[in-house]
């Protein structure tokens, strides 16, 4: 099995790290962020009194909870571990597919998503991080929020956006994922909507959809946003530093249950390209298991992984 301890990210030494787009550009991307950031709240804050005044159906709880396993692996075991770290390597349609449910989860389309998350690992806590939440100016409390608004939601609204060209390239020259790419508004539109319309399918009444669709679109995209994006915040702020790393990230216990192991986060600052997070004994980490289910098929080659000397040399 190859071992591996660093990460792929480019030499922050060539070439721009960031673009600034047209003004036009950038505030159509900005309302489109508002929108796509307010609407799955509105469906949680809809969903959530029905919950309580009505009982949520078996249908709802089962459409959210495989829309959120389905769109989340599709982001942690897809875009993260995959794309992003290159920690293993799969036959084409897996990786198509596990590109689309990345896309489903409507946190970005999947190269600028991409060259986010290395271009983070290359500054990571440091100036050029997208979302470190360790760069306020601020003192105390202050700092301490503003930090982590900031790396939780507020970098969504910056006016400067990672230079894909630099650091997604080999997605760029990817056939398969450009069309996913180009693909993500018709991708995002079918997550919202394809719940309601199972919904539909099945209980033959547009109430029956209208749930489905709040709890199966919108407040399972609200949920997961929100799961995904306090790994930016919360991960780097709170928790334990098992092993050395360059920068402030942290294990979380709970941030790894709701994340399907995302947030054994340290760990994964330690050994970037690790298909594996949770390497402590019996750490939860579900898209570690997924992998290594493909490599028991055949369908995963190519699977990283550190050594125990490797760790036992970056233990804190």
């Amino acid at each position: 099995m190859p071992q591996v301890d660093t990460a792929p990210a480019p030499s922050p030494a060539k070439k721009l790290t960031t673009v600034r787009p047209p003004g036009r550009t950038l505030r159509l991307e900005r309302g489109l962020t508002l929108a796509v950031t307010i609407l799955p709240f509105l469906g949680a804050a809809i969903g959530i009194p029905l919950l309580w005044n009505r009982g949520v159906k078996a249908l709802d709880l089962s459409l959210f909870l495989i829309f959120y396993v389905l769109t989340g692996m599709g982001i942690t075991v897809g875009f993260h571990r995959m794309l992003t770290h290159r920690s293993f390597e799969t036959v084409k349609p897996i990786k198509v597919a596990l590109a689309i449910a990345g896309s489903m989860a409507l946190q970005g389309a999947v190269i600028s998503w991409v060259a986010d998350h290395r271009r983070h690992h290359a500054f990571t806590d440091k100036p050029g991080d997208p979302h470190s939440p360790h760069l306020e100016e601020a003192e105390g409390i202050k700092g301490v929020l503003t930090g982590l608004w900031h790396a939780h939601t507020g970098w969504f609204f910056d006016a400067e956006r990672t230079n894909v060209k630099r650091f997604a390239p080999d997605l760029i020259a990817d056939g398969s994922i450009r069309k996913v790419n180009k693909s993500f508004p018709i991708i995002a539109v079918i997550s919202v909507v394809l719940p309601g319309l199972i919904g539909l399918a099945v209980t033959r009444s547009w109430m029956g959809a209208l749930t489905a669709l709040i709890w199966g679109g919108l407040a399972r995209i609200f949920f997961l946003h929100h799961i995904t994006w306090s790994i930016n915040s919360i991960c780097h702020f709170y928790g334990k530093r098992p092993f050395k790393s360059k920068d402030l990230s942290t294990n979380n216990w709970v941030m790894a249950l709701l994340s399907f192991g995302e947030g054994w986060h340290n760990s994964h600052h330690a050994f970037p390209t690790s298909y594996r997070h949770g390497l402590g004994r019996f750490q939860f980490d579900p898209s570690a298991w997924f992998i290594a289910g493909l490599r028991k098929l055949g369908l995963a080659y190519n699977v990283k992984c550190p050594t125990m000397e490797q760790m036992s040399a970056k233990s804190a």
